[in-house]
């Protein structure tokens, strides 16, 4: 994996190349001091210095309960599933596992190798 480190502070980082990427699937009602646990483990995974997270709001799943979950209107639930994704160097995700110990009591965590073929940032600060 090759980075590309620029600025000091966790200023702009690219990758480029073999990566691991870490998948975190729980429920979107799972709370850490009454805030939910993807939100704490993106801004952990931000202070960590890590290149990015994404959570992805799931319509319909089961987990270790075997009870479904989903959105359909005659069948609504109060927890839909939620995955939590972030690519970045092995070194560096395996580094933020620990972090997970304490957030995550029921879910799955997953470590798939791959391959960062485009990495960009947005330039200027603002989105337009």
């Amino acid at each position: 994996m090759a980075t590309d480190d620029q600025g000091e502070g966790g200023g702009e980082r690219r990758l480029s190349g073999a990566a691991l990427r870490m998948t975190v699937l729980l429920g979107e009602s799972d709370r850490w001091h009454h805030k939910p646990v993807y939100t704490e483990i993106v801004h952990r995974a931000q202070r960590a210095g890590l290149a990015g997270a994404s959570v992805f709001h799931g319509i319909e799943g089961f987990g270790s309960s075997s009870l479904i979950h989903t959105s359909r209107l005659l069948s609504l639930s109060e927890d839909l599933p939620v995955a939590v994704v972030v690519v970045d160097t092995e070194e560096r995700i395996r580094g933020f596992l620990p972090e997970l110990d304490e957030l995550v009591g029921e879910g799955l965590v997953v470590l798939d190798a791959c391959e960062v073929v485009r990495h960009t940032a947005r330039t200027g600060g603002a989105a337009s």
